[in-house]
C-alpha cells in the first residue's frame, strides 16, 4: 500500500518536496532521506508531507527518524536530545513526537538504536500509537453510526470516515508487528 505525492519546488538555495509516507513506513522514509543526502540534498525542515532540503556535499550527512516516548518538551525527551547533540547529532525538525535528526558522516556511523532491544522498543512505541488511534477511530465511528441511525438522521459521514480509517491503522499495526517479529528472530539468531 503506497501513496506518494512527489512535487518539487525550488526556493532559492533550498528545495521543497511534498511526499507522503505512512507511519509504518518510517524506515522507507529514512532510506529516502539518506538517498537525498547522498545526492547532496540534506533535510533542513519537515512538516506534514513537506520536506525542505538544503544543499550539502554528497554523502556529507546521515539522517535518522525516531518516535519519542514522550512529547518534545518532556524533560526526558529534552535530556535525550541534549545527549544526542553532545554526540554531534543535530535535531533538524519534529512533527508531534516524530523527530528528524542528522549527523555528519565524517563524525562516524550514525545509529540511534544500538541493539535489537532498542529497535524493538521503538517499534512498540509506533505500534502503541497506531493501535490507540485505530481503536479510538473504530469506537468513535461505530458510536457515531449508531447515534445517527437511532436518531433517524441517516448516516454520519464522520462515523463512516472513522470506521474506514480504523482498518488502515490496523494494517499499519500488522506491518509494524511483522518488522518487530523479524527483529526478534534476528536477535535470537545472534544471541
Amino acid at each position: 500500500m503506497r501513496t506518494e505525492i512527489d512535487l518539487w519546488e525550488e526556493i532559492g538555495m533550498k528545495k521543497r518536496i511534498y511526499k507522503w509516507f505512512w507511519a509504518w513506513d518510517f524506515d522507507k522514509e529514512e532510506k529516502w532521506l539518506n538517498e537525498m543526502a547522498e545526492k547532496g540534498l540534506v533535510l533542513s525542515s519537515y512538516s506534514f508531507c513537506r520536506y525542505e532540503f538544503e544543499q550539502c556535499k554528497p554523502k556529507e550527512y546521515g539522517v535518522r527518524i525516531e518516535l519519542l516516548e514522550h512529547s518534545l518538551k518532556h524533560p526526558e525527551s529534552e535530556q535525550y536530545i541534549s545527549f544526542l547533540e553532545e554526540l554531534g547529532v543535530e535535531q533538524v525538525s519534529s512533527y508531534m513526537r516524530w523527530v528528524y535528526f542528522r549527523k555528519k558522516t565524517a563524525d562516524g556511523p550514525f545509529e540511534i538504536f544500538s541493539d535489537y532491544s532498542s529497535r524493538i522498543e521503538h517499534l512498540n512505541r509506533i505500534l502503541f500509537l497506531l493501535g490507540s488511534i485505530g481503536g479510538m477511530n473504530l469506537y468513535i465511528g461505530i458510536h457515531n453510526l449508531f447515534l445517527f441511525a437511532a436518531s433517524g438522521h441517516g448516516v454520519s459521514l464522520l462515523g463512516v470516515l472513522n470506521v474506514l480509517i480504523a482498518p488502515l491503522l490496523i494494517y499499519g499495526c500488522y506491518k509494524i508487528n511483522q518488522k518487530k517479529n523479524r527483529l526478534k528472530k534476528e536477535r535470537q539468531i545472534f544471541q
